[in-house]
């Protein structure tokens, strides 16, 4: 299974949401790639900016493969790939 760069960014925006308990309105996230530091994305949760990480990215991911596909996947299954889009490439 793939995931698209907006699945990715949607996994993102609906985890944070809930964590936060607010809108998935208010949430908006900036995937990034970096050769030394490696897949990251910078968020908005009501105007607050801060980073997350590779595994903070995959967490998403799975939160939202079971809630989409009602597939459980877990972190080792997960390969984040970079082109001119990110992408997610689920094993099964």
């Amino acid at each position: 299974m793939r995931l698209s760069m907006d699945q990715i960014v949607n996994a993102v925006c609906m985890n944070l949401a809930e964590r936060h308990e607010v809108p998935v309105e208010s949430v908006e996230v900036d995937l990034l790639y970096d050769e030394a530091q490696g897949f990251s994305a910078e968020v908005w949760v009501q105007g607050r900016s801060r980073f997350i990480i590779e595994a903070n990215i995959k967490e998403a991911i799975m939160r939202y493969v079971l809630a989409e596909f009602e597939l459980r996947v877990y972190p080792s299954q997960i390969t984040l790939d970079v082109e001119d889009e990110m992408w997610a490439d689920i094993e099964q």
